[in-house]
């Protein structure tokens, strides 16, 4: 190798070669000299310790004798690896010295030195001296003898100085001692006198006392981020000896001891705790103490603990087990200065304001170490919604068009077009103004408006700053790099608002970070935007009013040159644009520029001459859009206002004033395509393949033009002024926001869509407020001119309109119960309105009791949450007031002006805020930034924390454990009660002032509004849950306490006791009164004299206090965390595996708006257990299929469907009064299932629980309806019980055996069992006021019984306990003494379903045995005190009645009050209707269990047929949807099925036939009205894959899996033609269309297609009535290699379009994800429809040219080809991988493994 080869190897540009570790010496080849140098009495020699060849240095003077790596110092090595690793030895009695060259990412150059010649540590911003301590041989006379106060040697090596590896950790030094970045080794200088073996980076910490060789043979189990030492690396080891006694090892920084940090020297290996003394000598000690007090960060202990007062107590806290950190109010003002660039690699991303030691930890000897919250940290930014802020003019393409990246505010967010994932840049402070991309994506340039204005460089891919330029001017409006990514121009104002433009060298930003100013200019040219030339960095274009300028860098300098325009002087120019295309394919001299201006005028200018060569303007059309624009230099006429200009090789896009995108020739003859969007269009960006246009609106808007298709996509849509407040539905995951732009619109959460917007026209009457329903979909929004108006979403109607405030609405809430909505206004008007009534009457208004003003909205209101208190600041700005939310009756009147007697201002409140689990509090925030908590039952002052910072917003969790605050614009996770022992954290992001900020509702998230929307993930999941004690008997938890626990005597007005743990006080608490503590209600004791107290005035008293409810009760031990197993039993869900996963992105239409509408549902989920319900008195049916909850009419057979879920269900269950139905499924993206609960009268979703952590097995509801019941599976055993008033959580049970089944008992409410492993928990709900919690006896089965599964269970109406277990047997048990008194065999296999109703009893089994049974007789044995059997009582009766064998295992079943009728599930996926009084029957429903195959319509649409891998093939009648005859073949799987198509029209009676292809090769049709087999045919010898009869009939056409296509006689079955063309692929599709004559130059009456895996297609013509088939036409369609899994490439389909004659369609794996036509006559493509996934399914309309594409993820979408537009429904919960639609176009069939969906087709 060349030199020149190796210097281009020492600077290669990825790190991944360095990985582990580089072996410096080898990789330079130092031996040879060529890439280092040597300089002085440099030699090698074999040394006998090492054995091995090394290189010694000798000579008097170190800087005379050396080896530098790399040769030439304007050489580096660049290693990034952090860990330097020095194997050298120095020679004894001489000084050796070091010097390392290390490259910061700052910028800088940082030499590090390291000598035994030292005699103490020094340091400079450039350089860093440490003394090296020798270490003696131990038993050596200087070991003995020569102990100093550091325990080795300063001066000359001793003569028994050994072998040293001496690891350096660079990136520690740097940090440390410098507070630089690490960024790479450039250089290293070893002078003599020493003698080196080799030199290696790492980024692994290496062990050099552990080989490879040994590490492999016992076995170790190293750290993570350590390793053995490299065999190349490594120190001899004789047999018998330790590394250790034979060299020495040494670390900067030491490992684990504390020393000092001036030098380096050997530290104690494996140190031990016992404590010792060193003395130093008083030199060392002060060097030491000087340096500690330079490098060291400052102890946290001796600062002031930011945020809370002197005064305040130590309160007991268990620390957490996450690191803690040090930082003081400097440090965290530092953090908010620091740059915090941040990406979201699958699960969003997080914006900390971290500080500069927290990487490093703590390097303080003695100070105290403060816990932080459980996660750290604990919020991470995923999802904004916003665009622009500081200018809409700023969106670029990024990564060949697949990312879009654009400013919101602040932050410069990057999108993926196809999915909607977002990552973000975070480091600017003010809003940004301007952004540029090079062209290769890696180098992100952003600027920042206002005084501050500076320059961001970023690395795009990794989404770090690598650097931030001052530009020393007052703003920055226009940023463009050059064409190879080295120079970056801007343009902006300076402090004298004059032009300037500034030119930087960006060559080595990316490797060094370092930029550099090539030019600079000011001057008074007016300067809209400038570009770079295509051509040349130093060439630059600029446009302004009236001047178009060259600008050139020459000699450090800019010089320009304006362009000559004539006529064109007065005109105002607008945006530049180069005509360019690839860089390799661009004519050298094509040196057009076009520049845009506001009259319409384009220019096109040679920028190389200076010359204007064609000047066009575009004027309005006075005609359809589709006529041509004329050409015209000037006109007295308006022309189109063009505000931005792009250009590819093949066209131009304008956006312009007129609210269109339009698509241009380059000579601008006529518009080739134009998008209008809602405003004037502030920029247009074509992408770099020219497949896509980026349109920006002045409105907000962000999208783009699909070219190829011709669709419009909306990425982005926002408000354009700021957000004033909003409000979260958790139902429909929607929130809706009003801001100062007179708007409120209403958002996806999901896809961060607008789906609705309502607009204000006068501006005096913008909203300003706005509440969503807790429970409807309805939206209250209040405006600026006191009007209240209330909307029905969906209808987009308005139900109610009040004009009771005169001022701005300030204050707008719902009652969580939704009975009520209170408004306040800002002259101090409150009203209350009744939400039950459709037109909202107002039931009280009041005056002046709110405090007047604006700066307390939108949530001045706060709301507890069980709906009995509203708190209020007012009347005055000095007291709050708490009120009866029903009545408005005042309740309490908190004066806060007598809080602080010593101060000389009154303390005025600004917000209030309910506390959601602890009812009794409220808090509190106050302009001297304090926040205080009140018990709202007394008033009276619980606790009280200073210093925090003003909030805008307050927030609590609803476990309690957490209090957000926004202040400014930041955000602020603290510990609830703010303990001062654990730290809170502060994420930034927002460039305005927050305005309102809330939990989600499902706590999975915080949402912040202000600027923009912003959406946090709360990484905190984990729900500590206080343990309770379990014995065998019952487990009673402790009574309930009040929140009297808190005492009153508040230690100097500024603590409180630690809320989480009422039973422990603060010992040094001499005022607590035990007495106090634990009585119920308020106390009016007196206080004692050191207790603060805010003045209240109690006007009204409740009754009954209202205490906190406990969330969770722990009942036995804690769970393990290791996966549970399966228990033996089949009763739990277990979900069909799927590889397939719903798109996230994907967002289906609004109700009534799709051009789909699912009709009917063919099939029951048999996966599920016990999920089908029916009521025999109001006829209620529902059961599952899928992730669709189907409601069906029994006596129409007409369908209804719940759509919500996006798994499969597993579950359901029924109200008593059959008004509502739970619904249960996997969680999806979510770890957690989700349970929806259904209002059965409208089929709305009235509210949806995530809750279980695996799936939830069993779900049940109280006998009077006011409990609901949720278990959890074997996963995680837990039981919860809520409230269905508000579906709030009253308690929760966790056990540790796997549960099956609950039951509430029907003659008790309170009462109800669980089964689970050898078990029956026995429970009994105890209720306190608003609360409830479950007392739970553990009782063991019998142990005549043994090991077994109780796996369901049952009560009778006289509270016997029926309980099944999986061998069959039976128990009954008293349900009051918890006593099993009997036992009977009831099945032989496992019993999976028990329903009694009086004296009968259902039992339903593995065995597909449904049994009935009398058990009259089983009352009278209750009272026996012995347990029995049947075998053991003589006079005992246990009658089987009846017993049915049906066609699987058993999972659910319902039947009448006197079980004489019912409905059964089972496993095969059938309901069947049971009649024990007839012993009859009957298939209800009825669906494939296995995959279905295909589905085809027939012709006349009266009937249907799918065929499945069990073999059957299934016909159903139209429209009843009903199952007519199913053929069976056993032990084959049916893979394609077809229509006849008779010769002769259908004459009455004429048979109609069904055709399958099956596995073993055989062909067989059937009469659907005979029901039986006409013919069998076996045309292949491999499985039959597509099957088609011709379009006359005349033969049958099929497709076999080895490639060859048969032409067989559907008559006689002779096979009379082979057709081996596709032989070796899979035959995927068969069709047949109709010819006319002589069309295409071939003979025959029709077409045919078939289409192989290898995506080929051959097109034939056929006159089979003739015999004759000839080739038309052969399509191979390329594709790049097939991927490793070839299960996921996508199938070859292609199909005759219906409304293009002699137009095939086509899509398949190919290098793009598209849809072909292709034209049979021009032999060429049409177009092609682009797609975001592979289809695995196709079919075609002739209506409208629709077409319906199924995908892998679960997406099903409705597409018009023409013009791009299509519609997506995720309704299926696997792949769509059938679509079939009808002959007559109006209905469509799609299959997703065995759920049929049969849809009504309405267009589009």
């Amino acid at each position: 190798m060349s030199s020149r080869g190796r210097s281009r190897t020492l600077n290669r540009s990825t790190d991944a070669w360095q990985h582990p570790y580089v072996n410096v010496f080898k990789h330079l080849k130092v031996e040879e000299w060529r890439n280092a140098s040597k300089e002085g009495d440099v030699t090698t020699y074999m040394d006998k310790t090492l054995k091995c060849s090394v290189f010694r240095i000798r000579g008097s003077i170190p800087a005379s004798n050396y080896i530098l790596l790399p040769k030439t110092s304007s050489r580096s090595l660049g290693l990034t690896g952090p860990y330097l690793y020095l194997l050298f030895r120095p020679c004894p009695s001489k000084h050796f010295v070091v010097h390392l060259d290390i490259a910061a990412k700052e910028g800088q150059v940082i030499r590090v030195s390291f000598s035994n010649l030292f005699k103490e540590f020094m340091s400079t911003e450039t350089w860093l001296q440490f003394p090296f301590l020798c270490e003696t041989a131990p038993g050596s006379v200087c070991e003995c003898t020569g102990k100093t106060p550091k325990h080795g040697l300063v001066g000359p090596a001793p003569v028994s100085v050994r072998w040293t590896c001496l690891m350096m950790d660079l990136r520690y030094v740097l940090s440390v001692f410098l507070n630089k970045t690490h960024s790479h080794l450039k250089g290293i200088k070893l002078c003599a006198n020493m003698t080196v073996k080799n030199i290696m980076t790492s980024d692994l910490l290496l062990d050099p006392g552990l080989s490879f060789l040994e590490y492999r043979r016992a076995g170790m189990v190293l750290p993570e981020g350590t390793a053995p030492m490299p065999r190349d690396m490594c120190f001899p080891v004789p047999q018998g000896s330790s590394w250790h006694q034979l060299y020495d090892y040494i670390r900067l920084p030491t490992n684990g001891v504390k020393m000092p940090l001036d030098s380096i020297q050997k530290g104690l290996t494996n140190p031990t705790p016992k404590s010792c003394s060193v003395n130093f000598s008083k030199p060392v000690q002060d060097r030491f103490s000087l340096i500690r007090q330079i490098t060291t960060p400052r102890p946290h202990a001796k600062q002031r603990p930011l945020l809370l007062t002197s005064s305040r107590p130590v309160l007991t806290f268990a620390h957490s087990e996450h690191r803690s950190s040090l930082r003081s109010p400097s440090q965290r003002s530092q953090a908010l200065e620091d740059d915090r660039v941040v990406s979201n690699d699958g699960g969003g991303v997080h914006v900390h304001a971290r500080y500069e030691d927290d990487d490093v930890g703590t390097h303080s000897l003695d100070s105290d170490e403060v816990a932080t919250l459980q996660q750290d940290p604990i919020l991470k930014l995923s999802k904004v919604i916003g665009f622009g802020g500081g200018t809409m003019r700023c969106a670029v393409w990024a990564n060949d068009g697949e990312e879009v990246v654009y400013p919101c505010h602040a932050i410069i967010v990057s999108m993926k077009i196809s999915s909607g994932q977002q990552r973000f840049f975070i480091g600017h402070k003010d809003k940004v103004s301007a952004l540029a991309l090079n062209t290769v994506s890696s180098l992100l340039a952003s600027a920042q408006t206002g005084s501050h204005c500076l320059v961001r460089l970023w690395s795009y891919c990794k989404g770090q700053c690598l650097t931030v330029i001052e530009t020393h001017g007052h703003s920055l409006n226009t940023l463009s790099f050059s064409y190879s990514g080295n120079v970056l121009c801007g343009v902006g104002k300076d402090s004298n608002n004059k032009t300037m433009v500034v030119v930087w060298n960006t060559q080595y930003a990316t490797k060094w970070g370092v930029v550099t100013v090539m030019a600079k200019s000011h001057t008074n040219v007016d300067i809209q935007t400038m570009k770079m030339a295509f051509c040349d960095d130093t060439r630059m274009m600029s446009c302004g009013v009236g001047n178009v300028h060259l600008w050139l860098v020459r000699g450090g300098s800019l010089h320009s040159c304006p362009v000559n325009l004539g006529q064109c002087h007065s005109l105002e120019f607008t945006d530049l644009a180069f005509k360019q295309g690839d860089a390799p394919n661009r004519q050298v001299d094509d040196h057009t520029l076009f520049a845009s201006s506001r009259s319409g005028h384009i220019l096109d200018i040679d920028y190389i001459s200076m010359k204007i060569k064609n000047v066009r303007r575009l004027l309005p059309a006075q005609q359809s859009h589709s006529h041509c624009r004329e050409e015209q230099t000037f006109s007295t006429g308006p022309g189109i206002a063009v505000n931005s200009i792009s250009v590819c090789g093949a066209f131009c896009a304008t956006g312009s004033e007129d609210g269109f995108l339009r698509l241009w020739p380059l000579d601008f003859s006529s518009v080739l395509l134009e998008a209008e969007h809602e405003g004037p269009v502030s920029l247009v960006d074509v992408s770099s393949d020219g497949l896509s246009v980026l349109a920006a609106t002045s409105t907000g808007n962000l999208g783009y033009l699909d070219v190829s298709s011709r669709g419009y996509c909306t990425l982005m849509r926002s408000h354009t002024a700021t957000v004033l407040g909003f409000s979260v539905d958790g139902i429909r995951r929607q929130i809706t926001t009003a801001s100062k732009d007179c708007t409120v619109r209403v958002w996806s959460m999901d896809s961060m869509q607008q789906l609705y917007d309502f607009v204000s026209a006068k501006e005096e009457d913008a909203p300003c407020s706005v509440a969503f329903h807790p429970s409807l979909p309805v939206l209250a929004c209040g405006s600026s001119s006191g009007t209240v108006r209330v909307f029905n979403i969906p209808e987009s109607s308005l139900l109610a309109k009040h004009r009771w405030h005169r001022g701005a609405i300030v204050g707008l809430v719902f009652s969580p119960d939704g009975k009520h909505l209170y408004s306040a206004g800002s002259l101090g008007y409150l009203a209350l309105y009744n939400a039950s009534q459709p037109e909202y009457r107002t039931i009280r208004v009041l005056g002046d009791v709110v405090v007047q003003g604006t700066d307390r909205g939108p949530d001045a209101l706060a709301i507890s949450s069980d709906s009995c208190c509203l708190a209020f600041v007012g009347p005055t700005e000095y007291t709050v007031t708490i009120r009866d939310a029903s009545s408005l009756d005042e309740l309490r009147h908190v004066d806060l002006s007598i809080l602080d007697l010593e101060s000389t201002t009154l303390d005025s409140a600004l917000k209030v805020y309910f506390s959601l689990s602890n009812l009794s509090h409220l808090l509190i925030t106050t302009s001297s930034n304090k926040v205080l908590w009140i018990d709202r039952n007394t008033g009276r002052l619980l606790g009280e924390v200073s210093e925090v910072h003003q909030c805008a917003s307050l927030a609590v969790s609803k476990d309690g454990r957490y209090l957000l605050t926004a202040g400014r614009n930041t955000v602020t996770v603290w510990n609830y009660y703010m303990k001062p022992d654990v730290e809170s954290q502060m994420f930034i992001g927002h460039s305005q002032p927050i305005t309102q900020m809330c939990f989600m509702p499902d706590q999975m998230g915080v949402l912040s509004v202000g600027d923009a929307i912003f959406f946090w993930d709360f990484l905190d999941y984990a729900h500590e849950e206080p343990a309770c004690s379990f014995s065998s008997v019952a487990a009673v938890p402790s009574p309930p306490r009040t929140n009297k626990g808190l005492n009153g005597s508040l230690l100097n007005a500024a603590s409180f006791l630690s809320l989480g743990d009422d039973d422990k006080a603060d010992e040094h608490d001499d005022n607590y009164d035990e007495e106090e503590k634990m009585q119920p209600g308020p106390t009016h004791s007196p206080a004692p004299s050191d207790t603060s107290f805010l003045l209240v005035t109690e006007r009204a008293r409740t009754e009954n206090s209202v205490t906190a409810l406990p969330n969770h009760i722990r009942a036995e031990e804690d769970r393990e965390d290791s996966k549970s197993l399966h228990p033996n039993c089949y009763k739990h869900f277990t979900p069909r595996y799927r590889t397939s996963v719903l798109d996230p992105s994907a967002v289906t239409p609004p109700p009534g708006q799709g051009g789909l509408s699912l009709k009917a549902v063919f099939g029951y989920n048999g996966n599920g257990r016990s999920n089908m319900v029916w009521n025999p008195d109001t006829g209620l049916f529902v059961y599952s299929c899928g992730c669709v909850v189907v409601v069906k009419n029994l006596h129409t057979g007409s369908q209804k469907h719940w759509l919500g879920h996006s798994e499969e269900i597993s579950t359901l269950a029924v109200t008593h009064s059959a008004q509502m139905v739970a619904s249960a499924s996997g969680g999806g993206a979510s770890p957690k299932s989700l349970i929806c609960i259904w209002n059965v009268q409208d089929g709305s979703r009235r509210n949806s629980i995530s809750y279980h952590k695996g799936s939830v097995q069993s779900l049940a509801f109280s006998r009077d309806d006011l409990y609901f019941l949720s278990m959890g599976d074997f996963e995680e055993s837990v039981v919860a019980l809520w409230s269905t008033g508000s579906f709030e959580l009253l308690c929760a049970v966790s056990v540790s055996v796997p549960l099956h089944e609950a039951a509430f008992c029907p003659s008790s409410a309170s009462q109800l069992a669980f089964t689970g492993s050898n078990t029956v928990f026995f429970c009994t709900i105890n209720t306190h006021d608003r609360g409830a919690e479950l007392q739970v006896e553990k009782v063991a089965v019998p142990e005549k019984i043994g090991e077994a599964e109780v796996t369901s269970l049952c009560y009778n109406p006289n509270s016997i306990l029926y309980a099944g277990t999986n061998s069959g047997l039976v128990c009954a048990w008293v349900g009051n003494t918890h006593r099993c008194f009997m036992t009977w065999e009831a099945d032989e296999g496992e019993i999976g379903v028990l329903l009694c109703r009086g004296n009968s009893l259902v039992t339903g089994s593995n065995s597909k045995k449904l049994r009935l049974w009398s058990v009259a007789a089983v009352q009278n044995s209750r009272s026996s005190n012995s347990d029995m059997t049947v075998q053991q009582g003589l006079d005992f009766q246990l009658l089987l009645e009846q017993e049915m064998l049906l066609d699987g295992t058993v999972v659910s079943a319902a039947f009448d009050k006197v079980m004489g009728m019912g409905i059964v599930g089972t496993t095969a996926g059938t309901l069947w209707y049971i009649n024990w009084v007839d012993s009859t029957s009957k298939r209800l429903i009825s669906g494939h269990k296995s995959k279905v195959n295909s589905v085809v319509c027939s012709s006349d649409e009266r009937h249907f047929v799918t065929c499945g891998q069990d073999g059957s093939v299934r016909v159903w009648a139209l429209p009843s949807n009903e199952l007519q005859v199913q053929f069976q073949v056993p032990n084959q799987s049916c893979e394609c099925v077809c229509w006849s198509q008779p010769v002769k029209p259908c004459k009455s009676g004429a048979s109609v036939c069904v055709a399958g292809g099956y596995s073993d090769g055989s062909v067989r049709i059937f009469s659907v009205e005979s029901a039986e087999l006409e013919l069998k045919l076996l045309p292949h010898h491999s499985s039959v894959c597509a099957l088609q009869y011709s379009h006359h009939g005349q033969v049958l056409l099929s497709g076999g899996r080895d490639g060859v296509v048969t032409v067989s006689s559907p008559f006689t079955g002779v096979t009379s033609r082979i057709i081996n063309d596709h032989k070796g692929a899979r035959i995927t599709t068969i069709q047949c269309t109709a010819k006319q004559y002589k069309e295409f130059g071939l003979e025959g009456n029709e077409l045919w297609l078939a289409v192989s895996a290898d995506r080929r297609v051959s097109i034939w013509a056929a006159d089979w009535a003739k015999d004759k088939c000839k080739l038309l036409d052969w399509l191979t369609f390329p594709a790049p290699s097939s991927p490793e899994d070839a299960a996921n490439v996508p199938p070859c389909m292609a199909a005759f379009s219906p409304t293009e004659r002699g137009v095939v369609v086509y899509t398949g794996y190919s290098t793009e994800t598209e849809i072909t036509f292709y034209c049979l006559k021009q032999k060429q493509e049409l177009r092609t429809v682009s797609l975001p996934d592979w289809a695995v399914s196709l079919s075609l309309c002739f209506k409208d040219s629709l077409l319906a594409v199924g995908s892998n993820k679960r997406v099903l979408k409705l597409i018009n080809s023409s013009s791009g537009r299509f519609q997506v429904f995720t309704w299926h919960s696997d792949s769509v991988h059938l679509c079939s639609i009808s002959p007559s176009g109006t209905q469509l069939f799609t299959t997703a493994h065995g759920e049929v969906f049969l849809w009504t087709l309405g267009g589009l």
